[in-house]
């Protein structure tokens, strides 16, 4: 797909390495061993945020990290924020990832992840973008929230509930860099791309997935101007 600073990974031979986009160049594997056909690049997808830590519960035996806990209803939880990410031409930043269960699923989605204890989520989403892409914004940047989700979705073969806080931000640069993702992350996150809204709509009509479903449509609204409030969002993919 014509990416624009595209970043992704690639699996070979049991190693993990990048694809840096345009380049047709892996970085972190061996190239001497590496052939034109040797590169796959996975359907994308979902987000995992930490390595499992021992003693972290029962979510980390799923490949959730140490920040899902369960719920009174007995489902994994977390609270998480997010960013809806604009350049100066209005491209929005989104990553493909896809489920560690079920390799097949993959989706588009804004860059953040879960919360921190005590972390308020305007400090974590500006840490989940420095982290995810290298980005860095002052939490005053932050316009927002312009945008809350409660989502329930399968990840890794199991049911998991997010609360999740958007907010917008303007980057004056667009090269990214993951070297803060996790091993989780490298696992399962493939692609980091800057979308026109005309494009991101046409992937959208040939079958491509985003979350919030909504988003697009949303996105256009905010480009004109936020209006203080902040919509909620129920979505429920199980």
């Amino acid at each position: 797909m014509p990416g624009t600073d595209a970043v992704a990974t690639e699996r070979l031979a049991g190693r993990t390495g990048r694809l840096v986009g345009g380049t047709g160049r892996l970085v972190g594997v061996s190239e001497a061993n590496v052939t034109p056909d040797d590169a796959r690049l996975e359907d994308a997808p979902g987000a995992g945020e930490a390595d499992a830590a021992p003693g972290a519960g029962e979510a980390d035996a799923y490949g959730l990290g140490p920040e899902w806990v369960p719920g009174p209803d007995g489902v994994p939880f977390r609270r998480a924020a997010r960013v809806i990410v604009l350049d100066r031409e209005d491209r929005v930043l989104l990553v493909r990832g896809h489920d560690a269960g079920e390799t097949s699923r993959s989706w588009w989605f804004t860059v953040g992840g879960g919360l921190e204890p005590g972390e308020s989520a305007r400090a974590g989403a500006v840490r989940e973008l420095r982290e995810e892409t290298g980005l860095v914004i002052d939490p005053a940047e932050l316009v927002g929230p312009v945008l809350s989700r409660s989502a329930i979705f399968d990840f890794a073969r199991v049911t998991c509930r997010q609360d999740e806080e958007f907010f917008l931000a303007r980057a004056e640069v667009t090269h990214l860099d993951d070297a803060g993702w996790t091993a989780l992350e490298r696992d399962v996150l493939d692609e980091m791309r800057w979308w026109h809204l005309d494009d991101l709509d046409a992937a959208v009509a040939a079958g491509a997935v985003v979350y919030p479903r909504s988003l697009p449509e949303r996105l256009r609204r905010l480009l004109v101007g936020w209006d203080g409030r902040t919509p909620h969002l129920e979505e429920h993919d199980v």
